[in-house]
């Protein structure tokens, strides 16, 4: 994954996280705090602010300040989470472009399961990750599919995080991590990152 292109997929994310901010919010009003948007477009104003400090010349740095500015300004379960994702990114790309996607974005997953101590199948972004990861591997992500992976948390009754003190009334609503994961993915796709 060239630096560029990394940059654009971020730069495209970002647009994302502010344009569907009331939307994530209203899914997490559901089932959270109703925090999610506004604490993701709070997180992609800052790192829209660090991304135009300096030019990246490598992937590592890239990721590093992306997972450190989303610990330090995104608020909730979200923050740490999207953090431990990038950070450990950077610790995998070892500024070598020609790392995998999907190695990549399974040292993110590995990240994010750490962190929040998640597993498939708990309705939360670890849902998301998952499959497209596979997808990834095998060539076949589509945006088709991330949108799937995004509609299949709503069966999932909660059993992690805020959502799990609804229990069943958690059940027929998408999980709003899975649905930022969602537009990360979409991104990612849109930026050309999986065509390296």
């Amino acid at each position: 994954m060239k630096v560029e292109t990394a940059k654009k997929w971020l730069d495209l994310f970002i647009e994302q996280l502010l344009e569907n901010k009331v939307y994530l919010s209203e899914l997490d009003t559901a089932i959270g705090d109703g925090d999610h948007g506004n604490n993701m477009a709070r997180g992609a104003t800052a790192l829209k602010e660090k991304l135009a400090e300096k030019e990246y010349d490598n992937l590592t740095d890239l990721l590093k300040d992306t997972g450190m500015v989303m610990v330090s300004k995104v608020g909730g379960a979200s923050g740490p989470l999207y953090g431990s994702a990038f950070i450990e990114m950077a610790k995998a790309a070892k500024n070598d472009e020609q790392v995998a996607l999907a190695d990549l974005l399974q040292a993110g997953l590995d990240g994010i399961q750490k962190r929040g101590k998640a597993a498939q199948g708990e309705k939360t972004m670890v849902d998301e990750w998952i499959p497209v990861i596979e997808d990834v591997q095998n060539n076949q992500l589509t945006t088709e599919k991330v949108d799937e992976y995004v509609e299949k948390t709503k069966p999932i009754k909660a059993t992690k995080g805020r959502a799990s003190y609804l229990g069943e009334r958690s059940i027929g609503h998408i999980d709003p991590g899975a649905a930022s994961s969602g537009l990360l993915f979409k991104t990612m796709l849109k930026a050309g990152v999986a065509d390296e």
